[in-house]
């Protein structure tokens, strides 16, 4: 009985993550969450980067990576819209034309550092096409280094399709628990895990679809994520918003995007989530502003905070207007803040022309 008694205590003792960090991570999930304000995902890797500098016409080496980075950054007032900018490791080393820290431009307008810790994804075996996502290995020090050089959260990418067949229950199982895992070694090094379940829209399924295989992920997250103790006070979820697939015809409305992604995260996602970030998910500019603003202004439930992790959908205009050349880094600026500061009305629901 005794023995019973104390493995009770002891479980009960690691419903979630306790240490040295726990008021820290609490205090960094809360500022990352502050009401109008937003991520910059400018995490992309050097490959994926490149395909978005051709087609711009620049040439993917270090120093146009650097430039592009630099660009959106130091963009005066982004601070006003941005909570905090999530990083690729190599520009986590790099400094701006003047020598001062990329890290450190963000940190002196109170923006905070995040980095991706994610490999990559890789074939699922034992599946049809389907993937896992590496980088477990070594991670508890990369953390910690990470951590050392002014990084205060992290990301990790988890990707799902959607076939009459998929995702299979192996794919989901599997990529919860990596996610978990990974949310788990970060909060013991002082990094807040975002967890980014994606379901990619490849396909011509319905809303209704997606709407399913959406809760059934979350679902499996949350079980991982409670499994493995991780503090859900002390992480945010970045998901995709549910839609229609990009060739189904016709597509949803935002109300209908609104109404179906709400649904799925009150089935699933524990309110002590302080926040909820979502993915651009390949939608233009306009739908992923328009569908976080009809989210925030439909009569709902909403425990957590609902705004934005954008990468393309902050960024594709800006990336026109600049163009490489230093002499458009202002017009291109002026870009950023014009797209951060409608996300952020959105992330409110005030975005003009609305029914706010």
């Amino acid at each position: 009985a005794a023995a019973a008694a104390a493995a009770a205590a002891a479980t009960v003792a690691m419903s979630c993550f306790q240490g040295e960090y726990t008021a820290e991570l609490i205090a960094t999930a809360q500022a990352l969450s502050t009401p109008g304000k937003g991520l910059l995902a400018a995490d992309e890797s050097t490959g994926t980067i490149g395909k978005r500098l051709a087609g711009i016409g620049v040439e993917n080496v270090e120093e146009n990576r650097r430039a592009l980075r630099e660009m959106l950054f130091s963009a005066p007032g982004f601070e006003k819209y941005c909570s905090g900018v999530i990083m690729y490791e190599e520009t986590l080393g790099q400094k701006c034309d003047d020598g001062t820290s990329l890290v450190d431009v963000l940190r002196l307008k109170g923006i905070l550092p995040g980095i991706k810790v994610d490999t990559g994804v890789v074939p699922l075996p034992g599946t049809n096409g389907e993937t896992t996502t590496q980088g477990l290995d070594g991670l508890d020090a990369r953390c910690a280094e990470y951590y050392a050089r002014g990084a205060r959260f992290a990301k990790w990418r988890a990707v799902y399709s959607i076939s009459d067949v998929t995702p299979t229950p192996q794919c989901i199982a599997d990529n919860a628990n990596c996610l978990a895992r990974y949310a788990a070694i970060c909060q013991q090094n002082g990094l807040v895990p975002i967890v980014e379940p994606e379901i990619l829209t490849d396909g011509n399924h319905p809303i209704e679809r997606c709407a399913a295989v959406t809760e059934t992920v979350l679902a499996a997250v949350f079980k991982a994520l409670h499994d493995h103790h991780v503090m859900m006070e002390g992480m945010i979820l970045k998901p995709n918003m549910v839609t229609a697939g990009k060739s189904a015809s016709p597509q949803a409305t935002a109300s209908e995007v609104a109404r179906f992604t709400l649904r799925a995260l009150q089935r699933t996602t524990p309110p002590a989530v302080p926040a909820v970030l979502f993915l651009s998910g390949g939608q233009s500019e306009e739908d992923a502003t328009k569908n976080l603003n009809e989210m925030n202004l439909i009569p709902a439930v909403r425990p957590w905070l609902l705004s934005f992790s954008y990468g393309r959908a902050l960024q594709g205009s800006v990336l026109k207007a600049w163009g490489g050349n230093p002499n458009n880094v202002g017009a291109a600026q002026a870009v950023l803040i014009a797209r951060a500061e409608a996300n952020s009305k959105a992330s409110l629901g005030e975005l003009p022309g609305s029914a706010a």
